[in-house]
């Protein structure tokens, strides 16, 4: 096959009424945080993920932080999280002062090990915070039993799981509050963006009052401000881009779905490839195409082999590190000590493959060809 100048790990797909909306915005002088796009993509969002209440914020870090705040998780607390995560998951508890507490991987979904995390809480436990990694649900069963015997919060991290679905219900819904990402490279995007999605309206009040550096959401502007609050207001620029895309929600998660089915046909007879397993009951959207190398039948390791497809022109990025191998956490107070092998075979061995919704059957096949030659 013909070498491909770049192909990208992933670009956006604007491919609804962007221009249209955010133009309008402009036409009216609606730039900031007023403006109609904000409460509509709010009220599109929350919607499509089967929730009353949608509040849009800056990204995705800080939609994680504001319902830790909402919650009234603070200092002396701890909140269990995966190990195998971002970092944003643990920086935003971090940010409370509340201290995150680390779970492993499970072996075949890369979710956090449901069967791991009752041996985590401690009395000061207050939360946890499940992480639906690369679009793959968590068993949400499970850890809402959990949950319900401990008196624990729950928030899910849903940055990575726009549209998936734990038992014909969407990620989001099965929390006290859930936190989406709209960064670049997520299914449904604005660029920079993210949501708080949730049910009570209690804690839809104390976000938007959080989020707004504690003005009172439906009274008059005193410029007393009785909390210390935030500026994480979303732009009606962005939320007008965030309508657009999610109108179309459904097509650009079916597109994510045929890239992983195409990786998995083309890929299906090559020892040594590993790809994450669903979670029962759910419906992955895989935000990103990930594999697992096993050098051992694969014949190069994972660095070889992104090293390979750099040179062919096709762009990858290595996987999360572990929360219990970064120096700023062990700085902070974290308990790093332990043993997470999963996630450390995850981090070792993994990698993204080229994913945006748009990406060509063709090139696909490319990639798959160029891992396969590069194994014989």
């Amino acid at each position: 096959m013909e070498k491909r100048d770049f192909i990208p790990v992933c670009t956006p797909t604007l491919g609804g009424n962007e221009i249209k909306y955010v133009t309008q915005a402009v036409q009216d002088g609606w730039i900031s945080s007023s403006g109609t796009y904000v409460r509509q993509f709010e009220e599109a969002f929350a919607a499509y993920c089967g929730t009353k209440h949608g509040i849009a914020v800056c990204n995705g870090t800080v939609a994680l932080h504001l319902a830790l705040v909402a919650l009234g998780i603070g200092k002396g607390d701890e909140v269990i999280i995966p190990s195998f995560t971002m970092i944003s998951t643990a920086f935003a508890v971090c940010y409370t002062g509340a201290m995150p507490v680390f779970v492993d991987a499970d072996k075949d979904t890369w979710n956090i090990d449901v069967a791991k995390i009752e041996e985590k809480i401690t009395p000061r436990t207050k939360a946890i915070i499940p992480v639906h990694i690369f679009g793959n649900p968590c068993n949400m069963d499970a850890v809402a039993v959990i949950a319900k015997v401990h008196n624990l919060f729950v928030i899910e991290d849903a940055a990575e799981a726009h549209g998936a679905e734990y038992r014909g219900k969407k990620a989001g819904s099965f929390s006290d509050i859930a936190a989406f990402s709209f960064f670049a490279n997520k299914n449904i995007t604005t660029g920079e963006g993210g949501m708080c999605i949730t049910n009570d309206d209690t804690y839809d009040h104390l976000c938007r009052y959080y989020k707004n550096v504690c003005f009172p959401p439906d009274g008059p502007r005193t410029y007393l401000h009785d909390d210390i609050g935030f500026n994480y207001r979303m732009s009606n620029l962005h939320a007008a881009i965030g309508l657009a895309q999610t109108e179309k929600a459904d097509e650009y998660r079916a597109m994510r779905r045929r890239n992983a089915e195409l990786y998995k046909k083309y890929l299906a007879n090559c020892p040594g490839i590993i790809f994450q397993k669903d979670e029962e009951n759910s419906l992955n959207v895989h935000w990103m195409n990930t594999i697992v190398i096993d050098p051992a039948a694969y014949g190069h390791t994972r660095d070889e082999l992104t090293a390979q497809l750099k040179a062919n022109g096709i762009d990858t990025r290595l996987l999360f590190r572990s929360m219990a191998q970064q120096k700023s956490l062990r700085a902070y107070g974290c308990d790093c000590n332990g043993a997470y092998p999963v996630t450390d075979w995850l981090s070792e061995n993994g990698f993204y493959l080229p994913s945006a919704s748009s990406l060509s059957e063709d090139d696909i096949a490319y990639i798959c060809t160029t891992i396969k030659q590069f194994r014989s």
